[in-house]
């Protein structure tokens, strides 16, 4: 079906009740957060516009946009990550310049740089929550708020719509969600297969670590206290792999091995450092900081395929079991239930190499378990990156948010892809999505294993 055009939509925003979901962001309990104060635009957000910035009363950063052309609506951002180390106002400031096609397409757009770095889901979910309080406190009172969340923000997001709802804030925060590139097979799910890199990798290489080296359990990332940085682990990788040559400057044994981890892993060789960075730096924050020493990954049981000699590879592989208490707090943390009471709408590039697009298949069954798979519609597009598609593939998934919302109007993927081309005008080129993709199981991508 065709969606409404974006003038259309406004209309009616002013016109029907909304009679659908109810009446959002009533009623809450006070509130004393400090307000923002006006700061400079980052330079990609429209000239017209005004910001505000400030720091919460946990410590993180924020920074809130609002067009001169204001619909009326907010779009409350989740980044994506996570990072480790301090929260900065820098990272608040790179979100907005990067999302800047909300403000353009008329939403007010407030972000959050989390109180902290690192892999924890609920407390960025509750930084976000305090956000949209601070922006109703001080800055206006949205018809509508539409939770969005991107790569591992969208775990964030979907976290928060759970934590946060009409029965825990006295009022429903959040109209809809939008979930852009998500990580959203939690994380006892969404990261088995750095788990299976850093095992495969090592088969291969030896020097993750070296046999001169303090020997470690893969599965941790790092030791508790050890130091490395990107740099550190690229060097290491380079040195085995190459990946900083073309693949024509890389020796046979090199290419050889390069191929292996493609092949045995389902990924691209562009992707092998950034989740080696993850699966070191990353893990080492989960273990040392959010499970108690012990780890929630593991590949027992795991049967890798795809290389020259599978009997050896699988025979030589480190294995590891996950520590059971590890994955009940990882779980707790991260996992989701499926019971979202509101419209989420997921949108995902379906060669995305760093949150693979199978993981919305497992995001799909979640909310049916959960019982919200009649609110859940999921997109999928032919081209973009993991960290953004394209201009003008967001303002056509707020517009049909908006819709469900405000008209009852449930959007679906061929309806969205035949309303694309008319806001490319505004927006510019870039509509790729693709109406009739469906996704594997997770399983089809990442292999199972034994779990706890």
């Amino acid at each position: 079906m065709l969606l409404p055009t974006p003038r259309l939509l406004h209309a009616a925003a002013l016109l029907i009740p909304p009679l659908l979901f109810g009446c959002a962001n009533v009623g809450e309990p006070p509130f004393a957060e400090a307000a923002p104060t006006a700061t400079k635009c980052p330079q990609a957000v429209p000239s017209t516009a005004r910001c505000l910035a400030g720091t919460d009363s946990k410590g993180a950063h924020y920074l809130i946009a609002m067009p001169a052309d204001w619909n009326g609506h907010l779009l409350l951002h989740a980044h994506g990550g996570p990072f480790l180390g301090e929260a900065t106002a820098k990272r608040a400031e790179e979100d907005l310049t990067r999302w800047a096609i909300a403000v353009k397409a008329g939403y007010a757009y407030a972000g959050s740089s989390f109180r902290q770095g690192g892999v924890e889901v609920r407390a960025a979910a509750e930084d976000t929550e305090r956000l949209r309080r601070i922006f109703r406190a001080h800055v206006a009172k949205p018809k509508r708020t539409i939770l969005h969340g991107q790569s591992w923000g969208a775990n964030v997001a979907a976290k928060g719509a759970e934590m946060f709802t009409a029965s825990t804030v006295g009022s429903q925060p959040y109209d809809a969600v939008l979930l852009t590139s998500g990580v959203l097979a939690g994380g006892t799910r969404s990261y088995d297969f750095r788990t299976d890199l850093r095992a495969v990798y090592q088969y291969l290489c030896n020097n993750h670590p070296r046999p001169t080296e303090a020997q470690y359990p893969l599965n941790i990332g790092l030791p508790a206290g050890a130091k490395m940085v990107q740099a550190d682990v690229a060097a290491r990788v380079d040195e085995c792999l190459a990946l900083d040559k073309p693949a024509a400057q890389r020796s046979a044994d090199q290419q050889a091995k390069v191929q292996t981890i493609e092949r045995v892993l389902k990924i691209p060789a562009s992707s092998i450092q950034g989740h080696m960075n993850w699966a070191t730096m990353h893990f080492q924050d989960i273990v040392e900081k959010r499970t108690g020493g012990a780890s929630p990954f593991g590949n027992a049981g795991a049967r890798y395929a795809g290389s020259s000699d599978d009997a050896a590879l699988n025979a030589g592989v480190a294995r590891y079991r996950a520590d059971p208490a590890a994955v009940r707090r990882f779980a707790a943390d991260t996992d989701l239930a499926g019971r979202i009471p509101v419209p989420v709408l997921t949108t995902k590039w379906i060669g995305d190499p760093t949150a693979f697009v199978e993981l919305d298949a497992h995001f799909g069954e979640t909310m049916k378990k959960g019982g919200s798979g009649d609110r859940l519609v999921q997109t999928f597009t032919s081209k973009g990156t993991h960290s953004y598609i394209s201009d003008v593939t967001y303002p056509v998934l707020l517009d049909a948010l908006l819709g469900w919302v405000e008209q009852g109007a449930k959007p679906t993927a061929a309806g969205i892809a035949a309303a694309c081309p008319a806001y490319e005008a505004r927006f510019g080129a870039g509509c790729s999505f693709d109406a009739s993709y469906q996704p594997k199981p997770l399983e089809s991508r990442v292999v199972a294993r034994e779990r706890p």
